[in-house]
């Protein structure tokens, strides 16, 4: 039998162990996401020992079963592999997230976009040094989950779920692909041991049409500026809170949307994914 618990991590046993229910090993990749920041204000990265006792004390209702820290290659483990944690949102009724698999073993990576260690800024995790990875997948592997993404390899801050792929198919998931969940994490994960990571795709995928809301302030929204006036679209009154979304990117999509022969309620100012990869907003 594997280990139940891996070696070199902390044991840190928070108790309320329960059974998983069967079927295709899954591992879940999280990241704490503790802070929001931007490439304009990032923040400090929140220290491993304060998530350590978050899991262990208030948050012990949705502690995973390893918190990785990516700069040391710390890993602490509150339940053992073949217990079920709680990180994961679990609708009456329906799959029963946390436990949908001979294994469900949940993994948070300390990191939340634009965190800042010392004078460096980290926009993804892959960034990052991804110390102790070949350990972590190593002993996830034992357990009987392939290395193989059944959803695709995260690579953006977008939800891609599939209801069938989740109770079928064995693998690793991103928060953002599980059922019942609305988070959009990890956004990025180191690739497995003898595999290139993923390279950064040149322009920003679309970000979900839920993006675009009053007040959302994102450096996507600020290439997206960049990209409309540069097109001949620029509807705005001031080139301030560029980053923001507002009236001006509203009315200057619209124009866009013109500009590519839309018309009518197709040409509102809300960004669709078609309108948005015509666009080409660079990654940010």
């Amino acid at each position: 039998m594997p280990d139940l618990w891996m070696p070199g991590a902390t044991r840190l046993d928070i108790g309320d162990h329960a059974p998983t229910d069967g079927g295709p090993a899954k591992a879940i990749a999280h990241i704490t996401w503790d802070r929001n920041a931007t490439a304009a204000q990032p923040a400090d990265l929140v220290p491993y020992l304060n998530l350590r006792s978050y899991f262990a004390g208030g948050g012990a209702g949705v502690a995973p079963h390893i918190l990785w820290d990516p700069w040391t290659g710390s890993f602490t483990q509150f339940v053992p592999a073949n217990s079920r944690s709680k990180s994961l949102v679990d609708q009456a009724g329906g799959t029963r997230t946390n436990r949908a698999g001979a294994v469900v073993i949940q993994l948070e990576a300390l990191f939340f976009p634009y965190c800042r260690v010392g004078t460096k800024v980290y926009p993804r995790l892959v960034d990052t040094p991804c110390k102790g990875w070949a350990d972590l997948q190593n002993w996830i592997h034992s357990w009987g989950v392939p290395n193989t993404w059944p959803m695709g390899h995260p690579s953006d801050f977008s939800s891609h779920r599939s209801e069938s792929v989740w109770e079928t198919s064995a693998g690793w998931y991103g928060h953002s692909q599980v059922p019942e969940n609305d988070h959009q994490d990890p956004g990025s994960w180191p690739g497995f041991a003898g595999t290139p990571t993923p390279a950064k795709p040149a322009y920003e995928p679309f970000p979900g049409a839920g993006f675009f809301t009053a007040g959302r302030r994102s450096p996507i929204i600020a290439a997206m500026h960049k990209r409309l006036v540069a097109e001949g679209c620029n509807k705005y009154q001031s080139s301030a809170n560029a980053d923001v979304w507002g009236s001006g990117d509203e009315r200057s999509y619209a124009a866009w949307q013109r500009k590519l022969g839309y018309a009518g309620s197709d040409a509102d100012g809300k960004p669709g994914p078609t309108s948005w990869s015509k666009l080409k907003v660079p990654n940010v």
